[in-house]
């Protein structure tokens, strides 16, 4: 007789069912979004480094929503990131102060972008989309460059100036109430990508990753749905850019720069794909070794994480973390 408690297999499930199981929302991920919360209160002076955390896994979010869910291979996402940069500065210059106003109009902004450009990748092999996505973000990096009237050119857009949040929470010195903004944004966002890939929609790009042919001639518009995630992925990434533009008042070339794009690679490298929570766990161990090893060799700290990453891609990632779990199970009490 089947036991009544026990779990049902996933393939008798319907599909409503199967989906409302992906969605369920479990108890690590509760724990993982009260201590990101809470590091603002254990560590109150590396405010600026948390901040940075979490502007660059948003950026690692939205790479991953191509890359882990679609196939989509970018070395141009920093296209979106200092497109959004930019919007957000020059929307606080001549529009409006106002950071959620100015978020909003850059993430739009890096959207219709992404979408614009969306046309370029939906055909060819990975490498095609590697060189079209980096020339993209090549182009748009020029065209900043030579609009020195808009953008500030090698000076950077200076005069930034924002007001508070919602017109109650004005940004500190410390940097704190950038934290909290950002990490807001970032689980707002983060909570919409978790609905989106684990929706219909979501299950159709992991369909298409795996068998374009075979998704195609059961229905499923390979063309449609990677236009609509590759726009939706620039928007997340512009919106990281407009943190970092609105939580420094400043904002520069360098958000344009490959380095970009190079970190968000790194960052999911680190922590994985097509789980949305790899690309945020990378970017805590990949910003925190930076500010270790920066600070223990800073002539060197390059040579040292890239030895990791060597190490990491050559034993894999699963194997060291296992071995990690059963060392500190001996070592437990």
């Amino acid at each position: 007789m089947r036991n009544p408690l026990a779990r049902p297999d996933a393939s008798r499930l319907s599909p409503v069912e199967f989906l409302h199981r992906q969605t369920a929302w479990k108890l690590q991920e509760t724990v993982f979004w009260i201590v990101a919360l809470g590091a603002l209160f254990v560590l109150p002076n590396r405010a600026a480094l948390l901040n940075e955390i979490a502007i660059l896994g948003l950026l690692a979010l939205s790479l991953d929503l191509i890359l882990g869910y679609a196939g989509i291979v970018s070395l141009g996402q920093a296209a979106f990131f200092g497109f959004g940069a930019y919007a957000a500065g020059l929307f606080a210059k001549s529009v409006s102060a106002e950071p959620v106003t100015g978020l909003v109009f850059a993430m739009a902004a890096s959207g219709l972008l992404g979408l614009l450009t969306s046309v370029l990748i939906i055909r060819g092999t990975d490498l095609t989309r590697l060189m079209v996505t980096l020339g993209v973000a090549l182009i748009v990096h020029e065209v900043a460059n030579r609009l020195e009237w808009l953008t500030g050119g090698a000076d950077g857009l200076l005069g930034i100036a924002m007001g508070p949040i919602l017109g109650l929470f004005a940004f500190d010195f410390l940097g704190r109430t950038a934290y909290l903004y950002s990490l807001a944004v970032l689980f707002l966002l983060f909570l919409l990508a978790r609905r989106v890939v684990h929706s219909p929609f979501g299950l159709s790009l992991r369909a298409l990753k795996d068998n374009r042919l075979r998704a195609a001639s059961i229905g499923i518009s390979p063309a449609r749905r990677l236009i609509m995630i590759y726009a939706l992925s620039a928007a997340y990434a512009g919106a990281a850019g407009a943190l970092l533009t609105q939580t420094t008042a400043f904002v520069s070339l360098e958000v344009l720069d490959f380095g970009k794009s190079a970190d968000g690679l790194l960052v999911l490298v680190i922590g994985g794909t097509g789980y949305l929570y790899g690309g945020l766990i990378g970017a805590i161990a990949f910003k925190l070794m930076k500010d270790l090893l920066s600070g223990l060799t800073p002539a060197y700290w390059l040579f040292w994480m890239g030895l990791f990453l060597v190490v990491l891609v050559m034993v894999g990632r699963e194997r060291i973390f296992d071995r990690l779990r059963r060392l500190v199970g001996r070592t437990g009490p």
